[in-house]
């Protein structure tokens, strides 16, 4: 489980607060106006962001002050963060060691995670080949190599057409459940949600709400999530 309490992050004169919990293996969509304290409220759970009060435990272990990498999380971005002067196997390569010394075994993980991605055939190739879904599934694949239990995606698929985003929605369904993970995942889609969300968590104005179910919330929103679906 991840559990969120009584957390409080502060950027500039915003003030985010969170208190809830997640059970493990459930997906979780985060959504929101612009602004509301979406996106840091995943940078915190990731690390990046400290709070200055409240704590952050997985399975019962605090993990509020730990670096990033030292985290059961594996966190993927709108700009997905490919490096345009490596190969993809390089780009997923990194999910394992940022010096790129891969062992035997490693390379292996790399080549599977290439193929549950559907990549195999472009491992050699810079990202400035790939269509911006192909580019999409080399950020998932280092998201795999990591065999995180907690991954969290910043709208990673905003900029892709509708088919291709729900492509990439279906086969992160796909790799959750072959994982287990728990997935929370910002978007601005309502029908996101209904594709792969178990649960919703509404954040408006700097207060991330608690987990609600999703056909409940989208059936019967409450005003605030009422007037941001419009």
């Amino acid at each position: 489980m991840l559990q969120i309490e009584d957390m409080r992050v502060r950027l500039g004169s915003f003030e985010l607060a969170a208190d809830f919990s997640i059970a493990e293996g459930r997906r979780v969509a985060v959504i929101g106006p612009s602004g509301s304290g979406k996106s840091t409220l995943l940078s915190s759970i990731a690390g990046f962001v400290a709070p200055v009060r409240g704590e952050i435990l997985w399975k019962g272990d605090e993990i509020t002050r730990e670096r990033p990498g030292d985290r059961p999380v594996s966190m993927l971005f709108q700009d997905n963060n490919l490096f345009p002067h490596l190969s993809v196997m390089q780009n997923v390569g990194l999910g394992l060691r940022p010096d790129l010394k891969l062992e035997a075994a490693q390379k292996a993980q790399v080549v599977d995670a290439l193929r549950r991605v559907e990549l195999q055939d472009h491992a050699g190739k810079k990202p400035a080949a790939l269509s911006g879904g192909q580019q999409s599934r080399a950020a998932l694949a280092r998201v795999l190599v990591q065999d995180r239990p907690l991954v969290l995606l910043d709208e990673p698929f905003a900029a892709l057409g509708p088919a291709l985003r729900r492509d990439m929605l279906e086969l992160v369904r796909e790799l959750v459940a072959e994982t287990g993970a728990t997935l929370m995942m910002i978007t601005h889609a309502p029908e996101d949600v209904g594709r792969i969300a178990d649960d919703v968590i509404f954040v408006d104005a700097g207060r991330a709400q608690a987990p609600m179910p999703a056909a409940d919330l989208l059936e019967n929103p409450p005003p605030a999530l009422r007037a941001y679906l419009g």
